[in-house]
């Protein structure tokens, strides 16, 4: 800590700034880290236990009431009041065939959920590959900062020199510090929301023929 103090002391504006900024994108990352983390383990727990239920309701209200209880990310029950919501006359989507009109209501309501799933991947993934050029930049501008610094003192020594730029490489090892948790955390995560994906998109296809099989006429 008190290395750090006399870095935070001998730092110019640059240097602070790019310290905070690490400091924020560690804080973000693992905020998101914590909180994806959840989101995804509820989900995905929710979707192993609410879709077999459904499937052994005897009634779409029934089903509706299960999925309604057990789906607690939402990203089921948008399926299945999109597999039974009714056009509004006159308009363009109640002219298409009922296999189009399923096909575009699911695949809305599947975007929105996957949406919410997919919800600071991309923060992840900025902070995973910007941190160490960040923390890189810091080091370097440390570094100027310090041998300006030697300069203006008039006296040169390897003391001198190793006491300031070994301070400053603190930066590099910063900005990898922040980053390899968020590029650890972006591939698991996106693994998981794959996972879900898969299992939305089987429950969607799933409504979808249970709908269309309604409505063939039997032989």
């Amino acid at each position: 800590m008190e290395g750090l103090a006399h870095f935070w002391d001998a730092s110019d504006g640059v240097g602070r700034a790019v310290a905070l900024l690490l400091l924020a994108m560690s804080v973000a990352a693992w905020v998101l880290i914590f909180w994806k983390g959840w989101v995804l383990r509820r989900a995905d727990g929710d979707i192993a236990r609410a879709v077999p239920a459904f499937w052994d309701a005897a009634s779409l209200d029934e089903g509706r009431v299960r999925l309604a209880a057990l789906d607690r990310e939402r990203v089921l029950l948008p399926l299945l009041d999109a597999t039974v919501a009714q056009p509004a006359a006159g308009t363009l989507e109640a002219r298409g065939q009922l296999d189009s009109q399923l096909t575009r209501r699911l695949r809305d309501a599947l975007h929105r959920g996957l949406a919410h799933l997919q919800f600071g991947q991309v923060l992840l993934a900025s902070i995973g590959s910007t941190a160490p050029f960040v923390g890189l930049f810091g080091t370097v501008w440390a570094i100027y900062h310090a041998l300006v610094g030697i300069a203006a003192a008039g006296s040169l020594s390897i003391d001198k020199v190793s006491g300031p730029i070994g301070e400053a490489l603190v930066m590099t090892a910063a900005g990898i510090a922040v980053a390899v948790p968020a590029v650890l955390a972006y591939n698991v995560f996106g693994k998981r929301v794959a996972v879900c994906e898969a299992e939305l998109e089987g429950f969607a296809h799933d409504l979808r023929e249970m709908v269309l099989d309604a409505t063939r006429p039997e032989r």
